[in-house]
């Protein structure tokens, strides 16, 4: 008797296309929609972004991004009301990232 490894548990593994539909598919399910803030949530947001930047504390970060909202830890680095715009570093790779005020959801010091 011969073993048939993983053979046996993938047997339409001959077709990719399937896979990449499906997972195009199981990827739209789990899309949200853009959550509407007040005008409280966004004050409020936005004094917590300044007063970390000056007290240099560490934040996460709730965004909206392609259809998710991703939460991540890090420092903000430069914020401009006006622009639309905020830079911060994120804690695991240490990059610089740019984003956009309307794509906040959340800011909370850690």
């Amino acid at each position: 008797m011969e073993h048939r490894g993983m053979k046996k548990w993938r047997p339409f593994a001959t077709m990719p296309e399937q896979y990449i539909g499906l997972k195009e598919m199981i990827n739209k399910q789990a899309e949200v929609a853009q959550p509407v803030l007040t005008e409280e949530q966004m004050e409020q947001i936005n004094f917590t972004l300044i007063e970390a930047l000056h007290t240099n504390k560490q934040v996460y970060l709730t965004y909206y991004k392609k259809g998710q909202c991703i939460t991540e830890k890090g420092f903000i680095q430069f914020v401009d009301s006006l622009g639309n715009l905020f830079v911060f570093i994120d804690e695991v790779f240490e990059l610089k990232n740019k984003m956009r005020l309307s794509e906040l959801i959340d800011v909370r010091f850690a």
